[in-house]
């Protein structure tokens, strides 16, 4: 048995981080309620693991399946087999983004009808990957990544169970893995090459480099994220180039560097060049389809160019001040000529029967959410607006 298997958690008291959810499951096997639920966050945190412990203290019996070649007919057979059962059957499902999206609507009914407890696992934004009725019925929760504190716990039980000497150097390289499951395969194959001491020199022959913090560390995973990003809006290239570097060398998935290059590109960059969003957007399309070492040419052409445009966060200030003004605000009325359900409607004026534009309130009191300071594409933009109404004002 691989030490990944050998020391996986048996019960919640043994999972290493998630300490907050730990304490939420408990009280859920406490009240002997237990919901769908959706478990994301990078790969190596522990999810298969809570699902089994999850599984185990609730006393229902487990059935895991992988995304990837999930198949209907297995899981019909398990819910007949329960089907005049008093129990109900966990189904954790690894990889669950990887499900088509008919296999998604299949899921459906049997969680609507509590069938069978669903829980879903993945190392995708399930608002990205997931349907909303499979998102509506489950219960979302982000599994963070284990800290140098959770993996050196971890390493102790195994040198204490094992009883192998381990050099300070030794520790602190095992301690730089992007996860425990990482960590503890490199300690696998060093004990092969000298069951009574882990060196330094014989991990490096197994792994040539480490991974830096980049994931292993939560603080250090988004403070890299932000920076990346500030070195962005500063317009520094060569900064933003670098954090970018860190973030891929730390194991940071693509996908989760490039949404937040989408993001970016519409709250800071906005219409000042529109293609921006285009190109950041292909690259969060690309790199799902690429993965690396070529994803990095992708992101980082992609970094390059946000980094050179023209900034502008209008469109972001605009609808910020626009939501705080309808949570803040009774709604205004519509006017009677917009809305279709009213005698009035008849008298709305088609703005191309007037050549483009024309003048008319669509609003029933004056306001003004969108300013801006005239650069790059939204001049032209800007210079529309007035050459429309001073062209076509009557």
């Amino acid at each position: 048995m691989s030490l990944a298997l050998e020391f996986r958690p048996k019960n919640l008291n043994e999972i290493l981080g998630q300490y907050e959810l730990v304490e939420v499951f408990k009280k859920f096997i406490t009240m002997q309620k237990l919901p769908h639920s959706l478990f994301y966050g990078v790969a190596g945190s522990g999810k298969t693991s809570f699902a089994r412990a999850v599984a185990k203290e609730f006393g229902l019996d487990f059935f895991e399946f992988d995304g990837g070649n999930f198949k209907l007919e297995e899981l019909r057979k398990i819910l007949d087999n329960y089907k005049n059962s008093l129990y109900k059957p966990l189904i954790f499902i690894d990889e669950i983004h990887r499900l088509s999206k008919t296999q998604q609507e299949m899921l459906l009914i049997p969680m609507e009808n509590y069938r069978c407890i669903i829980i879903g696992a993945s190392t995708e934004n399930p608002y990205f990957v997931l349907s909303s009725g499979i998102r509506s019925r489950s219960m979302l929760f982000e599994f963070l990544p284990l800290g140098a504190k959770e993996l050196e716990i971890l390493l102790s039980r195994v040198q204490e169970k094992l009883k192998f000497e381990l050099e300070d150097e030794a520790r602190n390289f095992l301690l730089k893995s992007s996860d425990a499951r990482a960590m503890l395969n490199l300690l696998e194959f060093a004990l092969v090459l000298d069951k009574q001491n882990i060196t330094l020199a014989n991990l490096k022959k197994l792994r040539n480099g480490v991974n830096s913090e980049g994931v292993s560390s939560k603080d250090t995973h988004y403070l890299l994220a932000s920076a990346m990003i500030k070195s962005l809006r500063g317009s520094d290239v060569d900064a933003a180039i670098y954090y970018l570097a860190r973030l891929i060398d730390g194991g940071e998935s693509a996908d989760f560097i490039a949404r937040r290059l989408v993001i970016f590109a519409s709250e800071d960059v906005g219409n000042a060049d529109p293609n921006a969003l285009n190109l950041a957007v292909s690259t969060l399309n690309a790199v799902k389809n690429i993965g690396y070492p070529e994803a990095r040419i992708i992101l980082a052409q992609c970094v390059v160019y946000l980094a050179s445009a023209v900034k502008s966060n209008s469109s972001y200030m605009a609808i910020n001040d626009a939501l705080s003004f309808v949570k803040n605000n009774p709604p205004l009325e519509i006017p009677n000529y917009l809305n279709n359900n009213h005698i009035e409607r008849k008298n709305y004026l088609y703005p191309h029967d007037f050549g483009g534009w024309v003048e008319q309130k669509y609003l029933s009191r004056d306001l003004k959410f969108y300013h801006s300071d005239g650069l790059g594409d939204e001049k032209r933009l800007l210079e529309n607006l007035n050459k429309m109404k001073n062209c076509f004002k009557r």
